[in-house]
């Protein structure tokens, strides 16, 4: 996407230094994760280099740099997840989709995240996809999820 793609979300700043991070935030709410493009465009905008836009946005943990799939998979890696096989899910995951957490599939179905908690200890282990939170899963349940997103 051209600069032009960007100028609906530019006109709302004045072009100054701290309008870095809410540009960010802008473009990743319109794109889904900030792209190279995108951070050449907002260098330009705010008329520093690439490399200090790159840099701020890589240092925060919100913003992705791989596009998202069409469906998100989160495997809760807290205490009471992992105690109860978060890991053995994750890696099911990973073997299942053929990515790591923080990629998403050639095809572009699911991207993949670990995420340290996802306040449903209770029903542990969890694994999210898209907005619906699964519970007590299994390996062998987490296949059937899996092909209700396919």
């Amino acid at each position: 996407m051209s600069d032009n793609g960007y100028l609906e979300i530019f006109l709302e700043y004045k072009g100054e230094a701290g309008d870095l991070i809410p540009l960010l935030q802008k473009v990743q709410e319109k794109d889904g994760y900030i792209s190279e493009e995108s951070v050449r465009g907002i260098s330009r905008f705010l008329k520093i280099s690439e490399n200090k836009v790159f840099g701020v946005a890589s240092f925060y943990s919100q913003f992705r740099f791989i596009a998202p799939g069409r469906h998100t998979v989160k495997v809760c890696s807290g205490t009471a997840c992992h105690v109860r096989g978060g890991q053995n899910l994750a890696d099911a995951v990973e073997r299942e989709l053929g990515v790591v957490a923080g990629e998403t599939t050639e095809d572009g179905s699911f991207d993949f995240q670990r995420v340290a908690c996802l306040g449903c200890c209770a029903l542990a282990p969890v694994v999210q996809f898209d907005e619906e939170i699964y519970s007590n899963v299994t390996t062998s349940g987490l296949n059937e999820i899996l092909d209700r997103y396919e």
